[in-house]
């Protein structure tokens, strides 16, 4: 019994390119708007209780303990064993956020194992 390669279908590829702008933008508006402009952060620091601020009390805990990267270069390492669109997806999710929210090496480092989640020895010819 031969296994298939993994290969992505054009639908699955537009699929990723959506959630990994998506994630990226979210995770970008988080950074500038939220923990890096001063006044949005002086008000959190003091008390205002909105979504903004609780989105990023919650970013800035999970980058502060490397949560981000963590969980990308282990989806990686399970994508690298088992390929799988819903593990691509997840990987793609937690490396984006990774990478634009402070958890450069880690989340790098899973980008790499993604891509390298392609390289497949080619089918033996006869």
């Amino acid at each position: 019994m031969t296994k298939k390669p993994f290969r992505l279908t054009p639908y699955q590829v537009q699929f990723l390119i959506v959630v990994g702008f998506v994630t990226v933008g979210w995770a970008l508006y988080v950074r500038y708007l939220a923990i890096e402009f001063s006044q949005v952060a002086l008000a959190c620091d003091a008390g205002l209780q909105t979504m903004i601020c609780k989105a990023r009390s919650v970013s800035t805990s999970l980058f502060k303990n490397s949560v981000f990267g963590i969980v990308a270069l282990v989806i990686a390492m399970l994508n690298l064993m088992r390929p799988s669109i819903v593990l691509l997806t997840l990987g793609v999710i937690a490396a984006g956020l990774g990478i634009v929210l402070y958890n450069i090496v880690l989340s790098g480092l899973a980008i790499g194992l993604l891509i390298l989640g392609f390289a497949r020895p080619a089918p033996a010819t006869a």
